[in-house]
Parts: structure tokens; C-alpha cells; sequence
């Protein structure tokens, strides 16, 4: 794993409160914190994207009848021409 460093300010108020997280033990250092975070807030957008399709899905009307032929067509529609 390619690793790269990121500086970036912080009031003081969060910077207390990361420093607090870390001294408390749950994490090792101000690295594995903000990753964890980072980790976190891609499962919530991906949570958040999910949810989205399937309303978008629910809205899209009636739903209908699918066969083998049906569901082999929409197969082929989402995987494209590449297979």
C-alpha cells in the first residue's frame, strides 16, 4: 500500500478532540482515527447511493412480469458489450 502524507489546519477544538480519541486508546494514532472516518463516511455514500436506486426503483411504476428472457436482457444491458 502506497502511502502519501495530507496536512490540513484544524481548530483547535477538534484537534483537542482527535488527540482525545487517540489518548483514549481506541485508536493508535491521529492516522488510523481519520482513516477509520474516511472508511466510515464511504459505507454511509454507499449506503446513501443504495437507497437512492431503490427509491429511483419504487418510483419507476408498475413493476412487471420477469421471464428468463427478460431477466437475460437486462443482464446483458448492465454488463454491456463486454461480455
Amino acid at each position: 500500500m502506497s502511502t502519501n502524507t495530507m496536512s490540513f489546519a484544524l481548530p483547535e477544538a477538534l484537534r483537542s478532540y482527535v488527540d482525545q480519541r487517540v489518548r483514549s486508546g481506541a485508536y493508535g494514532n491521529t492516522s488510523e482515527y481519520l482513516r477509520e472516518l474516511i472508511r466510515k463516511d464511504q459505507e454511509d455514500q454507499a449506503k446513501k447511493q443504495l437507497r437512492e436506486l431503490i427509491k429511483e426503483g419504487l418510483e419507476s411504476g408498475k413493476g412487471r412480469l420477469v421471464t428468463r428472457k427478460v431477466a437475460a436482457e437486462l443482464k446483458q444491458r448492465a454488463l454491456g458489450s463486454s461480455r
